[in-house]
């Protein structure tokens, strides 16, 4: 019964966290946009594989985690410090998207995979939301710690992702022409204002726990 329950939970767990527009679905959307759905699919695994490793990490270290909320506090402080340097990344230094790319998106196909391992690797905020799901559904007898539970779990948190990662790359699968003549928003804008409004309520978060 716990491994139906943990995969449910990892797998509805992670859609949902992925619902709202965020850096990585919104890159997806970019690259299906600017390079077509393959390559973004491709980006997506590399994003689930990070998210993968991130649940397990936070799962074995749940308990431990709960009993030193110092740790979460933190890795808060961590993520808003990356989230900062992203807003002026997508800000100020990265390339408008409204500009035509000729030969970056053959010689970056190959790339895409470790590109959304690395870009799922900077938000560091999976690990903080596990350890909660994770504790939370413990405690009602929900959610097991058990190897092969756990195991399921990661999975699944795979799985839910890449699910709400294919509904973004669907939305935005437009074609190529299309997006040169009616492309005139700099997706680099929309991703540099989600990450500071991320940036605003962690630090909202780290406030209030100091007040």
């Amino acid at each position: 019964m716990t491994l139906v329950t943990n995969f449910i939970i990892g797998f509805l767990a992670s859609f949902i966290g992925v619902i709202p527009p965020g850096l990585l679905n919104m890159s997806a959307a970019k690259i299906s946009m600017k390079e077509g759905r393959k390559v973004a699919t491709l980006f997506s695994v590399g994003v689930c594989v990070t998210v993968m490793i991130q649940t397990f990490v936070a799962l074995v270290l749940a308990r431990y985690l709960d009993k030193n909320p110092d740790i979460i506090d933190a890795l808060q402080k961590v993520a808003l410090g990356i989230f900062i340097c992203l807003t002026i990344f997508f800000f100020f230094i990265a390339k408008d998207t409204r500009r035509e790319t000729r030969a970056e998106i053959k010689k970056s196909k190959t790339n895409r995979f470790f590109k959304g391992m690395f870009i799922a690797a900077l938000n560091l905020l999976p690990l903080p939301y596990w350890v909660y799901i994770s504790i939370t559904f413990s405690a009602f007898g929900w959610f097991s710690f058990e190897q092969l539970d756990l195991w399921i779990a990661v999975v699944a948190s795979g799985l839910g992702t890449f699910a709400m990662l294919m509904i973004y790359i669907q939305f935005f699968k437009l074609k190529p022409k299309k997006i040169q003549k009616k492309n005139t928003i700099n997706m680099n804008y929309v991703i540099g204002a989600i990450t500071a409004v991320i940036a605003i309520v962690t630090a909202v978060k780290i406030l209030n726990s100091i007040v």
